[in-house]
Parts: C-alpha cells; sequence; structure tokens
C-alpha cells in the first residue's frame, strides 16, 4: 500500500503547529491543510466520486492548491492539474481526453475569468458530472450565477477521513505534456514515482524541516509539484506561496519569510539577477538563502555566474521531465557539480546516449538521451501508439540530445525537434544562445530554424537587449560569427522587448517559429 497523501497525514502529526503554507500573510499549519484535505476528500466521496476516478482542478498556487490535490489523493482518486493559462477548447480537450468526473477551477479575476470559461469547458464535456469553482477567499459566491463554490463542497463535512489504501503503482496524477506535436498527451504517474521522487529530492537538495521554500514554480507543473510541494511536505517545511512570479515580489517575500530554498526555471533566475530596486536590501536574501535548484530548460552560464556572483549562493541545476516524474539527473550537493551540466543521474535512474540506430555512443559524442528506473511513468492515458512510441525496451526516449563527459556528468545539447538541418549542417540553438548570451548588450535570445529555399532552414535570433545597452544587428551578427562556427552563426537578428513564454517560464520556439511564418506569408 502506498497513497501519496500520507506524506501530509505524516507530517500534520509530527508538526500540527507548525507553518506549512504561507500566502501573502495568512499562514495556514499542517494540521489546518490536512483537515481541510480530509473535507475535501468527504466532499467528493459525497457526491460520488470514487477511487480511480479523475478529478481536474485548476488552481494557481494558493493555499486550495494543495487542500483539494491531497484531498482528491486521500479519496484514492485520480489528480488532473490544468494549466491556469488554457483556453475553453484546451480545458475541454483534456477534460475530455481523461475522462474526469468532477472539475474545481479557480475563479480568476474579471480581467481573466477562469472560471467562466472553465465552466465553459465544462459544459463540453458530458462524463464531468460536478462543477466547482475555487473563490479566493472562504464565504464569497461563486462568479457564475447558481455554481456551487469549493466552500459547499466542504460544508458540514467532517474534517476526519480514513485515507483510501491505494497500490504504489495506481495511478496517481495525470499531467498534460506541452503538446509541442499535436494533442498534449496526459502522462499517467504513479503513487510510487511520486513518492520517490519526493525522497530523491529530499537527498539531492538536503532539504531540511527548518527549511523556508519560495514556491514561484506553477504548482500544476510537475517541478513544481515534485520538487518543492511533495518534497516540502514530505519534510515538514513551509512554503511560502507565490501566486504570480514577479521579481519585486518575491524579493520581498524572500525578505520578509527569511527563504533559504528557491528553485525556479532559466527565465526567473535572468529576471531576478536583472531586476533593479535602490530601495531594496539584496544582501538580506543572500544572507539567508542556501540554495538553489534549476531546471525546466538549460541555465544560461552567462546567467548562472552572474546570480551565484550576487547573491554568493550555488545553483544546482538538473534535468527532468513530466513523463519522468521529474527528476532523471542532477548536479548533486553531496557529489558536486560542473556548471553548465545537468549533473548524474539520481539514485535508482539509469541514463544512456544513443545515436539514431539505438547504439550507445562513446563518451564526448552526442546522443538522445533515454533512461529508466522508478521515475518513469505508467504511460500516455488512453494513448498506447504514443506510449509505445515514447517506451521502447523498457527506456524512456526524452527526444533531448546529450553528451557524456569522463567523470559521468551529462549535458544537454538541444531538443531533437528544436536542431536546425542548415544545408544538411546540424546546428544546436542552445550552442548559438550561449555563445551570443556573452556580448555585452545581449540579456536574452533564442535561436530558431526558419524556412530557407536554398538551404532548407537558416539561423535566425530572436533578443532581448539589456535596458541600458545597443548593438545593431549587423555588429551583433559580426560578432556571434567571430565567436562560432561559419555555418552556425545568425544570419539575421531580431531584437524584441519580450519573447514568448509559457506559464512555466519556458521560452515558446514554436510560437517565434509560428510568428515567423505569418511575417513570411
Amino acid at each position: 500500500m502506498l497513497n501519496l497523501s500520507l506524506i501530509l497525514e505524516e507530517s500534520a502529526k509530527r508538526y500540527p503547529s507548525k507553518a506549512a503554507f504561507i500566502c501573502g500573510d495568512a499562514v495556514f499549519t499542517y494540521e489546518q491543510i490536512n483537515e481541510a484535505a480530509n473535507k475535501v476528500a468527504n466532499g467528493l466521496k459525497a457526491i460520488g466520486i470514487q477511487p480511480g476516478d479523475k478529478v481536474a482542478m485548476t488552481c494557481p498556487n494558493l493555499p486550495q492548491f494543495p487542500i483539494i490535490y491531497y484531498g482528491i489523493l486521500k479519496l484514492g482518486a485520480v489528480v488532473v492539474p490544468l494549466n491556469v493559462l488554457l483556453k475553453k477548447e484546451e480545458i475541454a480537450y483534456q477534460l475530455n481526453d481523461c475522462d474526469a468526473k468532477a472539475y474545481l477551477c479557480y475563479s480568476g479575476t474579471p480581467e481573466i475569468p477562469m472560471g467562466e470559461m472553465g465552466y465553459a469547458a465544462f459544459n463540453h464535456s458530458p462524463q464531468c458530472g460536478n462543477f466547482f469553482t475555487i473563490m479566493p477567499k472562504a464565504g464569497m459566491s461563486s462568479s457564475v450565477a447558481g455554481i456551487p463554490t469549493l466552500d459547499d463542497l466542504l460544508k458540514e463535512q467532517s474534517p476526519c477521513f480514513e485515507m483510501h489504501q491505494s497500490n504504489a503503482d495506481d495511478t496517481c496524477i495525470i499531467i498534460y505534456t506541452s503538446g509541442t506535436t499535436g494533442h498534449p498527451k496526459g502522462a499517467e504517474l504513479t503513487h510510487s514515482n511520486l513518492f520517490m521522487n519526493a525522497l530523491v529530492c529530499t537527498d539531492l537538495m538536503a532539504v531540511e524541516k527548518e527549511d523556508r521554500v519560495l514556491v514561484a514554480l506553477p504548482l500544476f507543473h510537475i517541478f513544481g509539484m515534485t520538487c518543492q510541494l511533495n518534497t516540502g511536505v514530505y519534510n515538514g517545511c513551509t512554503l511560502i506561496l507565490l501566486p504570480r512570479f514577479e521579481p519585486q515580489i518575491a524579493f520581498d517575500a524572500m525578505q520578509k519569510w527569511k527563504v533559504t530554498v528557491f528553485s525556479g526555471v532559466p527565465t526567473m533566475y535572468w529576471a531576478l539577477l536583472h531586476h533593479t530596486n535602490p530601495d531594496f536590501d539584496y544582501d538580506s536574501v543572500a544572507r539567508n538563502l542556501r540554495g538553489c535548484t534549476s531546471g525546466g530548460a538549460s541555465l544560461p552560464l552567462e546567467v548562472l555566474r552572474g546570480f551565484e556572483k550576487r547573491f554568493e549562493v550555488s545553483i544546482f541545476e538538473g534535468y527532468g521531465m513530466s513523463e519522468g516524474s521529474p527528476v532523471v539527473t542532477f548536479n548533486q550537493v553531496h557529489s558536486g557539480r560542473k556548471p553548465g551540466s545537468i549533473g548524474t543521474p539520481v539514485w535508482g535512474v539509469e541514463v544512456k546516449l544513443v545515436d539514431v540506430d539505438g547504439k550507445e555512443v562513446p563518451i564526448g559524442e552526442k546522443g538522445e538521451l533515454l533512461y529508466r528506473g522508478h521515475n518513469v511513468m505508467k504511460g500516455y492515458y488512453n494513448n498506447p501508439e504514443e506510449t509505445e512510441n515514447i517506451l521502447q525496451g523498457g527506456w524512456l526516449h526524452s527526444g533531448d540530445i546529450a553528451m557524456k563527459d569522463e567523470d559521468g556528468f551529462y549535458y544537454i545539447v538541444d531538443r531533437i525537434k528544436d536542431m536546425i538541418i542548415r544545408g544538411g549542417m546540424k546546428v544546436y540553438p542552445r550552442e548559438v544562445e550561449e555563445v551570443m548570451m556573452r556580448h555585452e548588450a545581449v540579456s536574452l535570445v533564442a535561436v530558431v530554424g526558419v524556412p530557407h529555399e536554398q538551404l532548407g532552414e537558416e539561423v535566425k535570433a530572436f533578443v532581448v537587449l539589456k535596458a541600458d545597452k545597443f548593438v545593431g544587428e549587423a555588429d551583433l551578427i559580426a560578432w556571434t560569427k567571430e565567436n562560432i562556427g561559419s555555418y552556425k552563426y545568425p544570419r539575421s537578428v531580431e531584437f524584441v522587448k519580450v519573447l514568448p513564454m509559457t506559464a512555466t517560464g519556458k521560452i515558446l520556439k514554436k510560437e517565434l517559429k509560428r510568428l515567423e511564418k505569418a511575417m513570411a506569408t
């Protein structure tokens, strides 16, 4: 038997009066969160939700997220966390695809009425029989007339609940991939997958119960869910929730709550590094921070070095994906690190690099990264064809190109899908981006392949300049040409104020390609 919600129950027994979650000025103890989760389990059971049923939720980083998340799990049902930026059609697709029996959706704001959009999607999901809005404060009525709220679901429910005895290999969550090709796919992760990854993260980051963790990563994403929510709750940490990431808001929270651990994606580190406020005491943040982790995408070395110098703290990079629960490799506190590397395989996970014929490549050569172990998903829900494509012979094929050095450290080169084939020559965008980031005027850059009549693809860079710097297109191209192979440098540069990003802070290269195609047309 293994039910992931056990980590909340155990911490509630050990640290009942300790602050579990802080949001704004509101503080919630482990006992309060556990009792509220029990009410969710009782409420869902009362409306007919059974073990194994799928319950979807759309919720930003608010205390309601862990309450609903663990409440669903206590019942033995399956959590389906949805991205808060999805539109009506996307929500409806995922509700239908996962066979959701209930949907809890945050009400949103007048500018972004998530509740109304979620309810419209619910109405296009005939198998989903229950809808509840999650209001930002208790006692508020639903933003959709006549629709019950989370408060209504919990009304008069008992704060006690006997946790369902799930099996370790039962599906715990279905988390949808970003859908870079076609529709998103629902990765089925088990109670064992997520529990083992929380244990691994505890060791990798040397997490202690005294840690105060700033949660800026969205909890509906596997990085925040595993490495912060589950790992933090398992260890009895205090988690400070940020519903929306902004550099100054993050710094204020770090200072106020004396944050010791921060995890983020590269664009968060970039935003924090380049944020300036003459009235803020940045040293107060540096005094408390003892460790930082980065994942979700490759962290540019210039950003890593700049952040570490400014805040006198080490950033430990790792590699993972939704299908891996997510952590696969990591620069581990106990075994050292190499800046620019994604580290070594975590405990219980094997990694190898193979060529197009499936043969392992020598040290120093590039190959697709494959892995197997306790972290690998069961498969894609109701999608045996895609499951068979990615899981071959027990190994999960990541679609990422990597290389390994003589010390066993791995380095991500690029995504196979992002690789540019220019006149038959392979160009890896990340390599070009790393070079361009070294220019004194460049703040952020994304390199993509654009159609070319003769060469097939040409290299183009989208560049965000530093606020106080300037460089012309021709000069930047010439500078890059001097620092990289002649077939790799960008033949065109477009200067932009911002780059399109996902809710988790990943740069949307497919959106850049779409815009480029539209302009060409």
